[in-house]
């Protein structure tokens, strides 16, 4: 394959190079983000789901009362796991995630 060395047998970029074409996309681009768009109005229910949503943002997840009496039973050595229990929420953990692959 013979590699033709065009721009310096013209004198540089044609006219309508791709770098030119790109300004030119860019500059239109420019002029389509001035132009007004559409208003948008928040319905009743919208502010509610907001109110809600930072009411529960303030709130605890957990119980941090409860988190410190257990951290308080394990270090005083006085914490016992109820295996029945643990195996319990295992089993139906893994349930759980072979019904959601079935679907």
């Amino acid at each position: 394959m013979k590699i033709d060395d065009a721009l310096k047998k013209t004198g540089g970029l044609p006219a309508n190079s791709p770098a030119q074409a790109r300004t030119e996309k860019a500059a239109d681009k420019t002029e389509v983000a001035s132009t007004p768009s559409h208003s948008v109005q928040i319905s009743n229910l919208s502010t509610q789901l907001q109110g809600v949503q930072s009411a529960q943002a303030g709130s605890a997840v957990f119980a941090t009362k409860k988190v410190e009496e257990i951290k308080l039973a394990i270090s005083e050595g006085r914490f016992q796991v109820n295996s029945d229990k643990v195996a319990d929420g295992l089993l139906d953990t893994v349930k759980d995630l072979l019904n959601s692959r079935k679907r």
